[in-house]
């Protein structure tokens, strides 16, 4: 391990458990487990996986105006309806630079009197220095002694209700505080699979006790980065600095569900958000690409970077691949990427091309799997 790496509070247990481990976003996080990749991909699915999550940022806004006057502030940096999100919710919500482009994606909760902010990890630093630059007369804390698992999985509910009841009543989006034999924890029910299941903050000297709890049922297991990616991709779900970043608008990426029609044009409170003018005139004109699904033929995975094309030989790139691996569930490869407008369409015939031979890939709906959130 690089002694610059950070740990999380979990390092030890990974360990333990037989993980291989990697650098991740500036942590030494675990890929895998003994049980490999596509088990743990096919067993979350099935029952429950226990994901280390604690390398993404915690991050409180409080101030004297209470919720509303963070939700307030934070409009400025963000194209989502805040001011109108209910008491112990949570949205899907992105910064934004001036060209439209996206500086990071992030959940924010309406925990009553103060927002709770979850940030990506290698977004962490830099996400707080523009909060606390953008958000005048808003305090900004990094919470930095709690950890962070998610429990995912037809079987989260059943085996968190019996360790904290009350979390089955929750709905999808919902945020709670719950006392418990491990502290205080704060639990959403959401994640990052396309399972239902919750993400929950927990004091970080009780993550370890918590993880072996969750650990003892037989139904759950502990998932690794790699099958994270698996599960994400199938549930056609943004991976940041992959399918997402500076250089891509929501539009583009096919986000424009996450922006309430208060914050478009014509809404009661239109723009007020870095790239204002050029996301709200995508969302009116379409904007000139799209992301999509892809399905090549045959096994192989085309994988990040793959050059799309229009035909079999000749022509320019017309796009490129951003995320690609096997779909476990859907026993195929599967691919996201951007083309123009004019070739999103369902089931346009592409050709990727890898290792210098270009290969047949159709356009697909996303997302590959169907989600299973409890709404």
């Amino acid at each position: 391990m690089s002694a610059d790496l950070q740990i999380t509070p979990l390092n030890a247990l990974h360990r333990e458990l037989g993980a291989k481990m990697v650098p991740f976003a500036g942590y030494d996080m675990p890929v895998q487990y003994p049980m490999g990749v596509m088990k743990e991909h096919l067993h979350c699915r099935a029952k429950a996986g226990l994901f280390d999550v604690s390398h993404m940022g915690q991050v409180i806004l409080h101030a004297p105006g209470g919720y509303d006057a963070v939700a307030q502030a934070m409009e400025a940096l963000v194209p989502v309806d805040l001011l109108g999100l209910g008491a112990m919710r949570q949205r899907y919500g992105m910064f934004t630079n001036d060209a439209g482009g996206i500086l990071d994606d992030l959940m924010l909760a309406n925990r009553g009197d103060h927002m709770f902010v979850v940030v990506n990890a290698a977004c962490k630093a830099d996400d707080i220095a523009h909060m606390r630059a953008g958000l005048p007369g808003i305090e900004v804390q990094e919470i930095a002694d709690r950890a962070l698992l998610a429990l995912q999985g037809p079987a989260a509910e059943a085996v968190l209700e019996a360790m904290v009841p009350g979390v089955a009543a929750m709905r999808f989006m919902d945020v709670g505080i719950f006392e418990s034999t491990f502290g205080e924890l704060w639990i959403s029910r959401s994640g990052y699979t396309g399972e239902d299941g919750f993400e929950i903050s927990v004091p970080e000297a009780q993550a370890e006790p918590l993880a072996r709890a969750l650990l003892a049922h037989e139904d759950v297991e502990p998932i690794g980065l790699g099958a994270r990616d698996s599960l994400r991709l199938e549930a056609g779900l943004c991976l940041y600095g992959h399918d997402i970043d500076t250089g891509t608008t929501p539009v583009e990426a096919s986000l424009s569900w996450a922006i309430q029609k208060v914050r478009r044009a014509d809404g009661a409170r239109a723009g007020g958000f870095p790239g204002a003018e050029r996301i709200l005139g995508e969302l009116q004109q379409r904007a000139p690409r799209a992301r999509v699904g892809l399905r090549p033929e045959g096994r192989a995975p085309m994988r990040e970077g793959t050059p799309l094309f229009a035909q079999a030989t000749g022509g320019e790139p017309v796009g490129h691949v951003t995320s690609g691996a096997f779909g476990p569930t859907i026993e195929a490869p599967m691919s996201m990427g951007y083309v123009p407008q004019a070739l999103a369409a369902e089931g346009t015939e592409l050709y990727g091309e890898v290792r210098g031979k270009r290969l047949p890939v159709r356009v697909a709906k996303l997302p590959f799997t169907p989600a299973t959130f409890k709404r």
